[in-house]
């Protein structure tokens, strides 16, 4: 979803003087006038360069005056240029070097390992290989300043004139130009965030970091534009083998695994850099369209610690959405062992399209560090207390605060936009835009402290209510209030019946996140898509409403269902929750399914309907899950957690007319899992036991999808009700490979395909006691051989799209039985 918001961002959004002496751009290229990529750009007499890029284009800036810049590229002779304070669209042409030089270094277009000195310098890296200086000592502790930005680029003349922005013609007088790429940009969003971070390695590794101020502007209400901006700030270490990016492995220049056979190493340069001697190595891909970077790094001749290193993502690179990432990293080096990270910095340029010219919104983090001290001890309990995120002093520190505290300082057009959006929210256009985004992004449409939605469930049809209105919305007063009501109704014109249903959320404690709340829903839905289920008063299945599907589509339940809770945060992402629910079942539509069931031992008397009384206590850890926003509800900001949910549930007959006695157990582990240059694996892991006995409404049905989409943790070849059972055990694997294979066969690797496979299965068993309890029209079967189905798919079609062709494992000769299908599901990811 968070992905949708950015999207809708770039819908909306598709030159005041700057302080830089010295700016250029160009291409260059060899004498047959073939464009030289990842050739090496540099200003004659410091260190500040550049590397083209993979069609030989560059921009360099500096704010020193400079007269000349060299270009190098081995197997050709290095060239010095006179450049201007603004030269743009230059052209350099290198001359091929002799042929001895070139039979040394170049072979096929990539440079040999053998006998290259960058290579032997890498490996005196590896050799030295550390962790970041921090995880060298028992306990350490420094300041950290965050500044995270939005930007409109490419801003040109016919944006400025376009009819978008009538009436806001003001905005542009803020326009800059990035010293990344040279292109002018509006910058539109800023946050600041001071932390004091804390430390310790002793007795295992432990964390603590405090938010000590924050300031922004610009979307500042949005907590799904925050969510997705706080999403761009990422922990990676330049030494790892893989650097994690918008959930994506790039391969690290510095990998001592893959470096040598993804990159070609060049040394290129030696210098000074605070003293200290470094040698420059540039480094490029060996093959296209592979997640990598090139750029160059500073490295010590004494330490082999990186002093300086700069990463650019291939354009080729299999990744959507995202037309260039930039990233800066810079370190004290103290001796052999210890350097620490002084400054991040982090460049991504959000884009539908590839094209140089194409419009798009930069993100932009910067990260600074200081004061570090290795000296102080924290007791371990120390590490455990977290502090009070709902103190106002956080976001109301003064401008006096903030001039001391900026590790950085803000420059004039980055101080505007705290008075930039003060202005655009008095024009009714940019709130008719600002609106639309809210929308899109979170499905309802804002009115004064009330929301209306989700608009996106307004329509619906199945089997039973055919075609289905729906209305609703919820109370909103900005996003962190302590309390929300929400609701809907919604009408069937084939079975002539209102629906609705209704819930309220109270949090009584903030810090604890102890909540209460209770709710009534009256609906019809397809029970069983499920194996771990809760007692969620508002939701409703996919199955329940869908346009498109297969098969017969009649089993449908009405049900009633009202619940109470409270829950518990006692730490962050440990959720400890008890409830009470009372429910009754029956069928939606009694000609085609029931949920008959025997009421007495000789099965003479049935009944078709069920009345449950239950209680519930469910445990749920969620580790490293973000979220922003401090209300009874909160956005998260990224999905890529692992879920741990245990839930103990107990019906007790004779309560409220309750029908059975029983005790169901259940637990669910979701883990994604990143496996380096080979994607990303998603294993989903169920088990459960029913323990008494109960009618079909009550047992775990091993969930169908009779869709024609590829719906997560359903069995697409299997039926609704194909099987049931009281107890089970199901596994879920899928493996998105992120274009590994496909970006090697030629014909395919601009197509930016990704292959997918999964294999799920289950099993499961019904008792003797429930099978003889069943008198509805559904025949238990359980899949007590273990059931298994498994799939390959094509992903990122069109960059929204994807087609998975399953196939039954076993059980193939069950009257009905689906032995093939193809699948198809949209998705927006990078």
């Amino acid at each position: 979803m968070k992905k949708f918001k950015l999207l809708s961002l770039l819908l909306i959004f598709t030159v005041s003087a700057t302080f830089s002496q010295v700016k250029i751009s160009g291409v260059v290229k060899d004498e047959q006038n073939e464009t030289v990529p990842f050739a090496n750009i540099v200003f004659v007499g410091s260190t500040t360069g550049t590397v083209s890029d993979e069609n030989g284009k560059f921009y360099l800036e500096s704010d020193k005056t400079y007269t000349k810049v060299k270009v190098s590229f081995i197997g050709f002779e290095p060239k010095t240029v006179t450049v201007k304070s603004r030269d743009f669209n230059l052209i350099i042409t290198l001359k091929e070097a002799a042929s001895k030089l070139k039979e040394v270094f170049i072979y096929s277009g990539k440079i040999k390992k053998k006998g290259n000195p960058a290579i032997a310098i890498l490996k005196k890296i590896w050799a030295k290989k550390r962790q970041n200086g921090i995880y060298l000592f028992d306990q350490y502790e420094y300041e950290k300043y965050e500044k995270l930005e939005f930007d409109l680029n490419n801003v040109d003349s016919a944006m400025k004139k376009s009819k978008l922005f009538k009436g806001m013609e003001f905005v542009f007088e803020g326009i800059d130009t990035s010293r990344i790429t040279g292109k002018a940009f509006l910058p539109i969003f800023i946050n600041e965030s001071v932390y004091k971070s804390y430390g310790t390695n002793k007795n295992g590794k432990s964390f603590r970091e405090d938010l000590i101020a924050n300031k922004n502007s610009g979307f500042d209400s949005n907590q799904n534009v925050i969510a997705f901006i706080k999403d761009l700030y990422v922990e990676y270490n330049i030494y790892d083998s893989y650097i994690k990016i918008f959930d994506k492995s790039f391969v690290s220049p510095i990998s001592k695994a893959s470096g040598i056979s993804t990159y070609n190493y060049v040394l290129t340069d030696s210098a000074y850099i605070d003293n200290k001697w470094c040698y420059n190595i540039l480094y490029y891909p060996r093959r296209k369209n592979e997640l990598t970077f090139k750029g160059d790094f500073w490295v010590n001749d004494t330490t082999f610690a990186v002093k300086e290193i700069n990463m650019q993502a291939t354009r080729s690179a299999n990744i959507n959405w995202v037309k260039d990432i930039y990233i800066e990293q810079e370190f004290d080096v103290l001796n052999d062992s210890v350097f620490l990270l002084k400054r991040d910095y982090m460049l991504s340029d959000f884009s539908f399209k590839k094209k140089e010219k194409s419009k798009g919104v930069y993100g932009r983090r910067t990260t600074m560090y200081k004061d570090y001290d290795f000296n102080k001890v924290k007791e371990a309990k120390f590490y455990n207390k977290e502090i009070d995120v709902y103190d106002v002093s956080i976001y109301n520190k003064n401008d006096n605060y903030w001039n001391a505290g900026r590790q950085e300082k803000l420059n004039k057009n980055e101080k505007g936009i705290y008075k930039l959006l003060d202005t655009l929210t008095t024009v009714p256009k940019f709130k008719r835009i600002y609106n639309l985004v809210s929308i899109l992004g979170s499905g309802y449409i804002e009115f004064n402290k009330f929301d209306y939605g989700d608009i996106f469930s307004t329509i619906g049809k199945n089997d039973v209510e055919g075609w289905r209105l729906r209305v609703g919305g919820r109370t909103f007063l900005g996003g962190s209030e302590p309390w929300r009501l929400q609701g809907y109704t919604a009408y069937g014109f084939d079975d002539q019946k209102f629906k609705y249903g209704l819930s309220g959320k109270w949090m009584l404690n903030p810090k604890s996140r102890l909540i209460i709340g209770g709710g009534n829903r009256r609906d019809v839905e397809q029970i069983g898509v499920s194996l771990t289920t809760t007692n969620d008063v508002l939701g409703r299945s996919f199955a329940s409403s869908t346009l498109f599907s297969s098969g017969d589509n009649t089993k449908l339940t009405n049900i009633n269902l009202s619940n109470l809770f409270i829950s518990i945060e006692p730490r962050k992402n440990l959720e400890f929750r008890l409830g009470a629910s009372y429910r009754t079942l029956e069928s939606a539509s009694p000609k085609t399914f029931n949920l008959d069931y025997w009421v007495d031992e000789a099965a003479t008397i049935k009944k078709s309907s069920s009345i449950q009384s239950e209680i519930d206590f469910s445990v749920k850890y969620t580790p490293n899950r973000k979220t922003i926003g401090y209300g009874v509800e909160r956005n998260e900001v990224t999905d890529t957690y692992s879920t741990l949910f245990l839930n103990y549930s107990r019906g007790i007959k004779g309560i409220f007319n309750s029908n059975f006695n029983y005790q169901k157990i259940q637990f669910y582990y979701r883990q994604p899992i990143l496996i380096g240059g080979f994607g990303r694996m998603f294993t989903t892991f169920e088990v459960g036991k029913t323990f008494g006995e109960v009618p079909l409404g009550l047992l775990s049905v091993v969930p169908g999808n009779q869709s024609y989409f590829t719906i997560e943790n359903t069995y697409s070849l299997l039926d609704y009700y194909e099987f049931v059972t009281d107890s089970y055990a199901s596994i879920h694997v899928e493996h998105n490979f992120n274009g590994r294979f496909f970006s090697r066969v030629p014909l395919l690797r601009k197509l930016n395909l990704r292959e997918i496979v999964s294999i799920k299965g289950v099993w499961g068993e019904i008792s003797d006691k429930n099978s003889a309890l069943n008198a509805s029209n559904i025949k238990y079967v359980a899949p007590t051989k273990g059931y298994y189905e498994y799939s390959v798919g094509v992903g990122n079609i069109f960059k929204v799209f994807r087609i998975d062709f399953s196939w039954r494992g076993n059980y193939k000769n069950t009257p009905g039985a689906n032995n093939f299908a193809i699948k198809g599901a949209f998705g927006f990811h990078f």
